[in-house]
């Protein structure tokens, strides 16, 4: 279990405390919603989760396996609906992995990086495409 204690620091904006580590991160309110837009939002975090978790495991892999996949990427783009009600409609990320794409790992790759912890984790009505680049180059496409 780990525990965050988050706080709200008035003008629309929240401070997050992680417990093991102290460090903070803080949250503003979107431009759209009332705030300045000056931080990443709420919502923006949850696509930072997602980046941040298909790299995690992109690097768990490629230690376990002595591969490098130093400079790899991932580019979340959120879209937000307000339909039933306020929320994120789709989570759109493109990995960009320094491999051929014809690398022996691609398709072990592909399906770790789908078993993200945060993508497994998202309601099912979102829509979560993730796109694969390798070095560049068009590869397989899921959700």
């Amino acid at each position: 279990m780990v525990q965050v204690d988050v706080v709200y620091r008035g003008a629309l904006r929240t401070e997050a405390t992680h417990g093991p580590s102290h460090s903070s991160i803080f949250t503003d309110a979107p431009v759209d919603n009332c705030g300045k837009g000056e931080l990443f939002s709420p919502t923006d975090l949850v696509g930072a989760a997602l980046g941040s978790c298909v790299l995690t495991i992109l690097g768990i892999y490629a230690q376990k396996h002595q591969i490098s996949v130093a400079g790899a990427s991932a580019v979340v783009q959120k879209e937000m609906t307000a339909q039933p009600v306020r929320r994120i409609a789709k989570l759109t990320t493109e990995m960009r992995i320094p491999l051929a794409a014809d690398s022996p790992h691609r398709e072990a790759i592909e399906r770790a990086i789908l078993s993200c912890p945060v993508h497994a984790s998202l309601h099912p009505e979102m829509e979560k495409p993730i796109h694969f680049l390798w070095s560049g180059v068009p590869a397989a496409t899921d959700s």
